[in-house]
């Protein structure tokens, strides 16, 4: 079948196309130059429209243990937001951490396409896989958690050459079947086992004798080494702890140039001045990203009213505990792997530290220069529910709105941030970079995130709208991969996405030493840890698609 969208105002920031009225042919699920005289099957008249390619949402957490973890410990969250089985959709619930299948919905019917785990525990990647395969219409895809991995810590202590590293850190993307690598605060896992309660960037393991910088060196050049296109995914040190911005500014310079991707940075930017000690470094923060071109940063921010924090970062979850709202929290070892804690929170709009991460994160959208750097994120479900995308939008794009809600929140927050002076508004294009084409270019998805010939047919349509929070909560439609499954904002049709990987070369020599190591010290053996392609199509849903390394020519 030929399907025509015609006259839609284009916003495709990977072909240089803002805000142009084109016409947009789809043929057996990706998009294709017009042809010469072929009459469409279909045609939909998008006439002022605005059209963009499918949103990629570059870090969700949508897939693995804490998710469930979360879903079990807040039962009440999910009562007061159920979605009931209609003949299209499965019931679901949850608001905070929804269900599998609401997940795949509620996203669709924003215009999203396709999210990222950014948390895939090697020992675990089986479950999170399984789950993430639940989610309907949504392209999927994971980051390896290494950097607290007892094994790779071993090898560091053992004194092992890079080479021994990168062949271990390729093994273990192909066995997680993985498209990134994520550190999670480098080595704290771990240390939180053998009670350190912090650990900053040069501070040593107390059992291995590993700073967290070293950890971040080696990874870092084992992901470029080995030709994975997306940079190594750092949560750093001393999440949520004021005065951390010194600890982001040293791992920005510390990593001497390579590529780093820095996660929800706004939990990484904080100060000590003031009278509560707690104060904005947004500022310097965005100025060291404009001037270290090797940095992404994806920015996690808060949005005010109840959700759940779930990471593997189980030494600052511990930490944090104490804030717990409601008053319950779980905080787990996974063996020899890594680490879990789940505390549910409610941000308050008159709570200072929870009003000043709100206006630290705008600021750094606000003050970092390059859109295709930044990329728009609450971390969900930490910073806040993936559903609240729209409204952060409208606040980045209407600086008269957002100066209103500033005027709102804690009075010692107002005066303690420079966001009412700041008055960029953020562009559809921009808007278009940093949900689309700048995280698949990111991530290293070659034929997503545009509108381009040979592309899948990821499309949503929206009706232009100064309100920019009702336009990109409902979109008019939403194609995936050619087959419209969104209108008016509801779901008229589902269907199953591709999970992305890649698969870097290693010496198979590698694995006599983690044989060796599985049958010594973990409960599962080597054969049972690692993932063959066809259980993530076993069952049907979805395919796999395999991504070309960096430099490689296929």
């Amino acid at each position: 079948m030929l399907i025509k969208l015609s006259n839609g105002i284009v916003y495709d920031p990977a072909a240089g196309v803002a805000g142009q009225q084109r016409d947009i042919y789809i043929k057996n699920g990706r998009i294709i130059d017009p042809p010469s005289d072929t009459v469409p099957d279909q045609e939909y008249n998008l006439h002022g429209k605005v059209v963009m390619s499918g949103a990629i949402d570059m870090h969700t957490h949508i897939g693995g243990g804490k998710g469930n973890i979360a879903r079990i410990l807040l039962p009440e969250d999910h009562r007061a937001d159920p979605v009931e089985r209609n003949s299209i959709c499965r019931s679901g619930c949850g608001h905070a951490m929804p269900s599998t299948f609401v997940t795949g919905y509620r996203y669709a019917e924003m215009g999203y396409t396709a999210g990222f785990e950014p948390a895939l525990l090697p020992i675990n990647a089986r479950q999170a896989h399984m789950e993430m395969g639940d989610i309907p219409i949504l392209d999927k895809g994971g980051y390896v958690m290494l950097g607290s991995d007892d094994y790779l810590l071993r090898l560091l202590a053992a004194k092992k050459d890079q080479q021994a590293i990168n062949d271990y850190v390729a093994w273990t993307i192909n066995a997680a079947k993985a498209i990134g690598v994520k550190v999670v605060n480098p080595g704290g896992i771990n240390a939180f086992k053998f009670n350190q309660r912090k650990l900053d960037l040069d501070e040593q393991n107390s059992h291995y004798g590993i700073t967290p910088r070293e950890i971040l060196q080696v990874l870092a050049t084992a992901v470029k080494a080995i030709g994975v296109s997306h940079p190594l995914h750092v949560h750093g040190c001393n999440l949520g702890v004021p005065g951390n911005m010194q600890t982001t500014l040293d791992t920005i310079q510390g990593i001497g140039g390579l590529p780093m991707h820095l996660t929800h940075i706004q939990f990484h930017s904080y100060g000590t001045e003031g009278d509560f000690k707690f104060s904005s470094g947004a500022a310097q923060i965005a100025e060291a990203i404009n001037k270290n071109k090797n940095i992404t940063i994806d920015v996690g921010q808060i949005l005010f009213g109840q959700t759940v924090t779930a990471s593997g970062d189980n030494m600052r979850q511990h930490a944090n505990h104490k804030h717990a709202s409601p008053n319950k929290w779980v905080t787990m070892d996974i063996e020899c792997d890594a680490g879990c804690g789940v505390v549910p929170f409610k941000y308050k709009d008159q709570n200072f530290v929870n009003a000043l991460q709100w206006a630290i994160g705008l600021e750094t959208f606000l003050l970092v220069d390059d859109p295709w750097r930044i990329f728009l994120t609450t971390d969900h479900p930490n910073g806040a529910p993936f559903t609240s995308y729209p409204h952060l939008i409208r606040l980045l794009m209407d600086r008269t709105f957002r100066n209103d809600v500033l005027a709102t929140i804690h009075p010692e927050a107002q005066r303690m941030t420079t966001l009412a002076s700041i008055d960029r508004e953020y562009s559809l294009n921009e808007i278009a970079i940093m949900t689309r084409a700048g995280a698949a270019k990111l991530i290293g998805l070659k034929d997503r995130g545009h509108l381009g010939s040979g592309a899948w047919a990821d499309i949503t349509v929206y009706t232009d709208n100064s309100n920019r929070e009702q336009m990109f909560e409902k979109p008019d439609f939403v194609f995936k991969d050619g087959q419209l499954v969104v209108v008016d904002g509801k779901v008229v049709a589902t269907k199953w996405g591709t999970t992305h990987t890649v698969k870097p070369d290693f010496d198979p020599s590698v694995e006599k030493g983690l044989k060796d190591y599985f049958d010594r010290y973990l409960t599962m053996k080597l054969g049972n840890f690692k993932m063959s392609d066809d259980e993530i199509t076993e069952d049907g849903r979805g395919s796999l698609t395999t991504h070309p390394l960096v430099g490689d020519l296929a």
